[in-house]
């Protein structure tokens, strides 16, 4: 979970960071009342939707460079078109 707040998923997958919060809450309260089984399936879950939550927030920022290059990219065209006589 540490890795996809780190990925900043609180603000690119707010919902798939939310449920893994839940969910290992869950898991710990499960773990309370001694129920081992249903602690490791939350914990399984968990895991699984901060490593979606991670991916997520890997692909917006992905996603947001790409299109600042291309917007980069695109200047650098226009300067060209008007130096040119």
């Amino acid at each position: 979970m540490t890795r996809a707040e780190d990925a900043d998923a609180d603000q690119y997958a707010p919902q798939e960071l939310g449920t893994a919060r839940t969910e290992l809450s869950q898991a710990q309260a499960a773990m309370s009342g001694g129920d081992q089984d249903e602690a490791r399936r939350l914990s399984l879950s968990a895991a699984a939707d901060a490593d979606l939550a991670y991916a997520r927030s890997r692909e917006a920022l992905a996603t947001a460079e790409l299109n600042q290059r291309r917007a980069e990219v695109e200047e650098l065209r226009r300067r060209l078109q008007e130096a040119q006589p």
